[in-house]
């Protein structure tokens, strides 16, 4: 199982967004994303400034349902 990648919001919300989500609207500065596909899928990342803490990341790709693999290949394309 790789190492959890150290990432900002801005490069999460890229990759979600390869991984099938469409940005259903934002909030001040949490942005709310929605998938095409699955529609139980409704993920928020709070977009402030630096990484976003690991805890906050891996809650983000549970709800996703997304893991770590799935992360670290989406990253690589």
């Amino acid at each position: 199982m790789p190492k959890l990648p150290r990432m900002t919001a801005k490069k999460l919300l890229r990759v979600l967004l390869k991984a099938g989500f469409y940005l259903h609207h934002q909030t001040g500065s949490h942005a709310n994303l929605r998938h095409a596909e699955k529609v139980h899928l409704h993920v928020v990342i709070p977009q402030h400034g630096g990484d976003l803490a690991p805890k906050t990341l891996k809650s983000i790709l549970y709800q996703a349902e997304i893991t770590v693999e799935e992360l670290v290949t989406l990253l690589r394309k």
